[in-house]
């Protein structure tokens, strides 16, 4: 355990250390392919930096705990490297890690990097709660992001992670609208409409517009978890988000309809 300020990581800490009735925030993402020029950690990179960042933000004591690094990516199938732990495995591991937590900590926040596990966050957050837990999620998404491996993830990873990205191996991926991609997509994956896995256009992206991009994600995060509003299913909102629709960024594309065991 690190810092003075209440704000640390779990996993280096002792156990006599651990504050009661800790804020404890949980990255979430997922290994799946990114096209042929970003790794398969992106989102768990980008979760676990946000919710590093985000922690340093919010009022102590703030634990960040180590990342979930498996996630439902089903979807992503179609390429090799992606592990997919499914709807169900994942739900049980959500379910199990809220119940544990829930021993000590004080309230529980996962922090996503990953479309697809949004209908798993919100089933298993949705019976957390009903079973009385202070539990809940938020995104890392941002207005206008592209759904997969294009300029906002490539961006971000470069401000992140650059030494990970070969930038030189981007290609443009299927540019076409969503409503456009839908069918496609949700009868055949990702591979059905984008061969590279590529869903936007990474072109141009840098460093300097994923460090404006990883930092609206960390204040929006911020703002989520201060509020502390969210719907029946765990959602957190932004203070001016409308309680029925909300304003999730990233996680209200095409991803947070799939379920993903028709791929796997």
């Amino acid at each position: 355990m690190s810092g003075r300020d209440g704000h640390a990581a779990l996993a280096g800490a002792v156990w006599p250390d651990v504050p009661p009735s800790a804020l404890v925030l949980v990255p979430i993402g997922a290994t799946e392919q990114h096209g042929p020029h970003l790794p398969l950690s992106t989102d768990t990179v980008i979760a676990e930096a946000v919710a590093a960042r985000a922690a340093r933000e919010l009022p102590g004591p703030v634990l960040v705990a180590p990342a979930l690094a498996f996630g439902a990516s089903g979807e992503h199938a179609g390429f090799p490297g992606t592990v997919s732990i499914g709807h169900s495995a994942l739900r049980a591991v959500l379910v199990e890690t809220v119940r544990s937590l829930g021993l000590w900590a004080g309230r529980v926040v996962f922090v996503n990097g990953h479309g697809g596990n949004v209908p798993t966050l919100d089933d298993a957050l949705g019976q957390m709660r009903a079973e009385g837990h202070d539990v809940s999620w938020t995104p890392c998404g941002v207005p206008g992001a592209d759904p997969h491996a294009g300029f906002t993830e490539t961006s971000a990873m470069l401000y992140l992670a650059p030494e990970t990205v070969r930038l030189g191996d981007a290609v443009v991926g299927d540019t076409r609208p969503l409503a456009e991609l839908m069918p496609e997509l949700l009868a055949g994956g990702v591979r059905a409409v984008s061969p590279s896995g590529v869903l936007g256009d990474p072109t141009g992206a840098t460093a300097e517009a994923g460090e404006r991009i990883v930092a609206e994600m960390v204040a929006s995060v911020v703002r989520r978890v201060r509020e502390g509003r969210a719907d029946e299913r765990g959602r957190l909102l932004e203070p001016s988000a409308d309680p029925v629709s909300g304003d999730f960024g990233k996680e209200s594309s095409w991803r947070s309809t799939i379920r993903d065991e028709p791929y796997r």
